[in-house]
Order: structure tokens, then sequence, then C-alpha cells
């Protein structure tokens, strides 16, 4: 499947939001996804095949350190590389702005994005009881360094 990675722009806040309800119980609507394009903090990119949004992915850095808040791939889209391209693609956007560090939720019953996650080299480093709701799920907290990693350079 043919795609780019591109900073989110206007055009793709509709179809971010419908994704959002589409994939979570508690989705980010239009009004809150829009201040985003305009929050110096926050770094949110898309993998879009030509106008049609196939995944997205958000975060904020406060100091030098980023939390991924938003990822999410089309179903009919999903196993084929977009999430790890989406999730790579914005840590180095974040080395680049001099994040050393990103962190990350992720409901303790979803294995294949802790699977993931893993893959890409973080680590659980705690635990938010009750952290979701509908339903009411525990979140492991995973983290990266992801400025002083050496690449192999």
């Amino acid at each position: 499947m043919q795609y780019q990675i591109v900073p989110m722009a206007p055009a793709h806040i509709a179809q971010i939001a419908a994704l959002e309800r589409l994939c979570f119980s508690d989705p980010w609507p239009e009004a809150a996804i829009a201040p985003e394009l305009t929050n110096e903090l926050s770094v949110w990119l898309v993998a879009a095949s030509g106008e049609t949004v196939l995944g997205y992915v958000g975060s904020q850095t406060v100091l030098d350190e980023s939390d991924m808040m938003n990822l999410a791939v089309v179903p009919e889209a999903r196993r084929q590389g977009i999430a790890r391209a989406l999730i790579e693609a914005l840590m180095e956007a974040l080395r680049k702005k001099g994040s050393g560090s990103l962190r990350l939720e992720v409901r303790v019953s979803n294995a294949p994005a802790i699977a993931l996650y893993e893959s890409l080299g973080f680590a659980a480093v705690g635990r938010r009881p009750n952290y979701y709701f509908h339903p009411k799920e525990d979140a492991i907290i995973l983290r990266k360094d992801i400025c002083y990693e050496h690449n192999g350079d």
C-alpha cells in the first residue's frame, strides 16, 4: 500500500476525528484535534494515501519529554507497517526538536500494540490503575529514550 507520512493539515482533521470514533471508546472530537495544528508543543503526523488518511499519530512535548497521545490506523490498512512507520517518523521528528524521551499509555489488554511498542524498544515503566473508561481498564506506561540512542552510523 502506497502512502506518505506528512504533518497533519487542516484537511486531515475530519478523517482523523472519524478514525478516533471508529477506534476508541473515548474519541477526541474535531474541536479537540484542530487546536493541535497550532500548538507549539504538539507534533501530529498522518499516513496519507492521496487525500485519504490511513493512520495518524499525535504527541505533545514539555521540556525534553514527549507523550504519544493518539495512534490509530484504519482497520483495512492494519498489519502493513503503517503504525510502525508513524512511530518511527514521530521519534525522528521529536529527536530533531530536542526531545529526549517518548512515553505512552496502552491498555493492558492490547497485546498487539504492546508487542509493537516493545519491538521498537519501549519498556514498561509503570501502570496507571483504571486509566481507561468504557471499559474501565489499567494502562501500562511505556517509555523509550529517543535522543541519545546510537543508530549504528
